[in-house]
């Protein structure tokens, strides 16, 4: 971004334009330095990424102890180890790298989650509240950023900037709040794929701009052909190869992640072959997978990935800052600040308000998307690469990110409070019969680990006690047969903390886990446990040892299949003795029952 720091617009005031220092590139690998300078290259790179990871490590600790997004951390942690400080990033290009897969990992779940479900819930609510904010946003915010002396395309960039909130921010606040499955979290989040399906067609637009404004017919017209290339492929996979693909790999977890990555990023690389940044493939791709019944787990793995690769993104943005003369722009940043944190939140209500939704459910979902978003970052980087701003505006508008993503992430954290505050004056804006929070996270009250043989035992006695259940099992081919008769079911692997955060272990009466491993089984055991102290947890154990341990951790019964069916047989001699005829009995109801389980057992190739 360095080379990039004397471009500016022809009619902003040069004394706002800030340089940044050049980075330190890699050293040059030549021919004759062989696999030494390689391995020095290599090394300097891992010894540079580990000090960038313990550093943010460390300032994440600090942001977390004030109750703040780690994702300030993670641009602090920029300037820390950026040329302002410590100078350290020499390898900027891998970075680079790292931080695009970031933002396709970003963008891959965002089309993840548009599931059909969500939006026929709010989709009205996500539609209005979602385009209107943005348009009005954009109105009111051109005019503010000309009669501050911007130009009309730097005015242009910064309100579409302003009019996207932060997708990362919100919904990891809403996550930590256990609020995305109440009405609030649901529009707010059905709001924020607006702005993002929005900014992304804005993306594709401004890639057919060159610094002296449109390109040509030819182009614009090769640029729609290549989106309905795209678009078609996508959907030609999507509807024909991808369902049978998908459930050929989620035979294994880690082939399934594997796959989703893959995919994913190859989407991702042809959107950049089309002419397209590479977003828009990432987002593409998930939407492919949001009808899934493997996007639960596929959402899970992935979720780690982004945030690792995010947080280089981050930081890579922090390093490429300089706040020389940031002086100047006390004014700007005040009053641009007030319009993200204030305007926006009025603007949202009001279009909240006018849909019918009740006060606190309006401020709620107002106060949730008052930030700058990391779209629109990557938007004013996009616009000093193609020539149409300078580098200073890249830093006013990260430092406006900053400030509005730390009051943000407070006003969420006390909403209440402040919802009692301001809740007077907002009656005046309430209809007389409002939509009122009903919406509910969902809730089991028996969950069923695993459905191969003894779980099939109990899902017949779980079906007859009329409890709302659901059955997980991480084989495609069980859940499959679980599908076809009706059953409610969850392709997901019990060792996944992500996944299990979304069961709402909670309010679940009963857990029973029949899966054959020892440690899976313990580790469901605390999680539940945690979520909930009273639950009735049922589990499989194989040796005494491991019951014992179970029965330590709480377990309110463990079944030992080896020696329970020693058990029950010795009960038969017990009870038939020598009776050819009884015996004769219950080996007809014993054959009948393993016909009930034949096909089951065929899928999990047990027979």
């Amino acid at each position: 971004m360095a080379e990039l720091a004397d471009a500016q617009d022809s009619k902003s005031c040069d004394r706002k334009v800030m340089r940044v220092r050049p980075p330190l590139c890699p050293p040059k690998i030549s021919p004759s330095g062989g696999i030494f300078v390689i391995l020095y290259w290599s090394m300097n790179l891992f010894f540079e990424l580990s000090l960038v990871l313990v550093v943010a490590t460390m300032v994440a600790f600090v942001m977390q102890r004030l109750r703040q997004s780690l994702l300030i951390g993670h641009i602090l942690t920029g300037i820390i180890v950026g040329p302002l400080l410590l100078n350290v990033l020499r390898t900027r290009e891998v970075l680079d790298i790292f931080s695009q897969l970031g933002i396709t990992a970003l963008l891959f779940l965002v089309g993840l989650n548009l599931r059909p479900s969500v939006l026929r819930e709010v989709g009205k609510a996500s539609v209005v509240v979602g385009l209107g904010q943005v348009a009005l946003s954009v109105l009111l915010a051109f005019p503010l950023a000309q009669w501050l002396g911007f130009s009309w395309m730097a005015s242009l960039y910064l309100a579409f900037a302003f009019s996207f909130s932060s997708t990362i921010l919100v919904l990891k606040l809403l996550s930590d709040k256990r609020d995305l499955e109440k009405l609030h979290g649901k529009i707010s989040v059905g709001v924020l794929l607006m702005q993002d399906v929005v900014a992304l067609f804005v993306l594709a637009i401004i890639s057919t701009l060159q610094a002296g404004g449109f390109q040509t017919i030819d182009h614009l017209t090769l640029a729609f052909t290549n989106a309905c290339l795209l678009l078609a492929v996508a959907f030609i996979i999507a509807r024909f190869f991808l369902p049978s693909m998908v459930r050929l790999f989620a035979a294994s977890q880690e082939f399934l992640f594997l796959f989703a990555i893959a995919w994913g990023v190859g989407m991702a690389s042809f959107s950049a072959i089309l002419g397209f940044a590479p977003e828009i493939g990432g987002l593409l791709a998930g939407i492919a997978l949001a009808s899934s019944p493997y996007h639960y787990e596929i959402n899970a793995k992935i979720k780690l990935l982004r945030d690792f690769f995010l947080v280089l993104f981050f930081v890579l943005l922090g390093s490429s800052l300089s706040f020389y003369g940031l002086s100047q722009f006390w004014r700007e940043i005040v009053i641009f600040s007030a319009f993200v944190v204030i305007g926006k939140s009025i603007i949202i209500f009001l279009f909240m308000s006018a849909l019918g939704y009740n006060k606190k459910t309006g401020f709620t979902v107002a106060v949730s998307l008052a930030q700058v978003s990391e779209f629109s970052l990557l938007l004013a980087i996009l616009g000093v690469r193609l020539g149409h701003l300078s580098i200073n505006v890249v830093s006013l508008l990260t430092v406006i990110a900053l400030i509005s993503m730390a009051l943000s992430s407070y006003a969420v954290r006390f909403a209440g409070r402040l919802y009692g505050w301001f809740s007077p004056g907002l009656s005046l804006f309430e209809a007389q019969k409002p939509i009122r929070e009903i919406s509910r996270k969902e809730r089991f009250e028996v969950i069923l680990f695993g459905c191969h043989r003894v779980g099939e035992d109990f899902l017949s006695s779980i079906r007859k006690s009329r409890q709302k259940y659901l059955v997980v099992d991480f084989d495609p081919a069980v859940i499959a047969q679980l599908h076809r008769q009706g059953v409610p079911c969850r392709y997901g692997d019990a060792e996944d903390n992500e996944f299990l955060d979304e069961l709402n272990l909670k309010q679940a009466k009963m857990i029973i886990s029949t899966l054959p491993d020892f440690e899976a089984n313990a580790f469901l055991l605390t999680k539940a446990r945690k979520a909930n102290p009273t639950v009735v947890a049922i589990l499989i154990a194989h040796n005494v040892s491991e019951a014992m341990l179970l029965y330590r951790a709480g377990a309110a019964y463990v079944v030992m299949p080896h020696f329970l069916g020693g058990n029950y047989a010795s009960l038969l001699v017990e009870k038939f003795g020598a009776n050819a005829v009884k015996f004769s009995a219950e080996r007809k109801r014993h054959l009948e029952h393993l016909r009930k389980k034949l096909p089951l057992a065929r899928h999990a190739g047990s027979v």
